[in-house]
């Protein structure tokens, strides 16, 4: 997979035009590119972890042609970095196991500090996104991946939104200095149905910002999935599934010898294609729209079955098995 440039791509579904280069990936046909997160093996829901060395081998031993790394402890902080030898020899660690290092996840919430309005969290944020973007020139990714931000109130609607456009804007053009993607995941409220995500996109106007949209979100807030991915896809660098199930809430009401429906039913996460999202649906809408790009797995949240290394691995198989399957169409 290449980058090209394009100066004349216009972002149809808001009229979206860039003022400068487009990066696009150029193939010779379509490409979608499987990908594994390592935010599966972090341990942060009680699962098995894994280092960076381990991760990428096991990544490769289940089949997987590339991986996005998470830059936070444990796989890849910007304060455990020692330097360019450290991410140089995680680059040749990479070629010599054959699986490409595509995406550095960034974690970011730029509506963050309202009790604190002192404390420049924004300016470290950014500069945390910029740290990103140069280990991710170092290690041949092309991608820096971030959130906007939450968002508590309706009276903080405007200021909340004002503050992502901000720092997107200037992490687009920090990263474009380094030759690096900035993708964009809906994830954070700012922003998070398909009508505001594009209405960010529009606002922030920069070139150098992707779209790594992703249907779990949009099936959430009641979106078309199918037609979202259309709409977006030619926008898109990547993006990152997950399945779940929903699980039903009560609770008790002894007076009634009965039990309250509780609302929303809680989520657990099962391989890709055994839970209630309707991929197919998604990936005719990225095929219609000429979608090229990564497509990335992750298992970010407690999974049926527990956090065994044996189960995570069976998780991860099953989904690339879907993911192929999705692709063929």
């Amino acid at each position: 997979m290449a980058i090209d440039c394009d100066f004349n791509y216009t972002f149809s579904s808001c009229a979206w035009i860039p003022h400068v280069i487009f990066f696009k990936f150029v193939s010779e046909h379509f490409s979608v590119i499987p990908t594994l997160f390592s935010v599966s093996y972090a341990g942060y829901w009680g699962q098995h972890e894994l280092d960076l060395s381990a991760f990428l081998r096991r990544a490769k031993s289940l089949g997987y042609s590339a991986v996005e790394i998470g830059g936070k402890r444990p796989h890849l902080s910007v304060l455990d970095c020692k330097g360019n030898g450290q991410l140089d020899a995680l680059r040749a660690e990479a070629e010599t196991v054959g699986i490409e290092i595509a995406t550095i996840a960034g974690y970011t919430d730029f509506t963050a500090g309202r009790s604190a309005a002192e404390v420049p969290l924004v300016e470290m944020q950014i500069d945390y996104v910029h740290q990103l973007a140069r280990m991710a020139a170092r290690l041949g990714a092309k991608i820096v991946r971030v959130f906007s931000g939450y968002s508590s109130a309706s009276a903080d609607f405007q200021a909340d939104w004002k503050k992502c456009v901000g720092a997107l804007r200037e992490a687009s053009a920090r990263c474009a200095d380094e030759g690096i993607m900035l993708g964009l995941q809906n994830h954070h409220d700012v922003g998070i149905s398909v009508t505001a995500y594009e209405e960010l996109l529009y606002d922030v106007d920069h070139p150098n910002l992707w779209a790594m949209f992703d249907p779990w979100s949009v099936a959430l807030t009641g979106g078309d999935l199918e037609a979202s991915a259309r709409r977006l896809a030619p926008r898109m660098v990547q993006t990152t599934l997950a399945d779940y199930i929903r699980v039903e809430r009560f609770s008790y009401d002894p007076a009634l010898v009965n039990y309250r429906p509780l609302d929303p039913p809680a989520l657990r996460a099962v391989p890709l294609g055994e839970g209630f999202l309707d991929l197919p649906a998604f990936f005719r809408g990225l095929r219609a729209g000429g979608f090229e790009g990564y497509v990335a797995y992750e298992m970010c949240s407690p999974l049926r079955g527990g956090g065994s290394e044996e189960n995570l691995d069976s998780a991860a198989a099953k989904s690339l098995r879907a993911i192929e399957r999705l692709i063929a169409g």
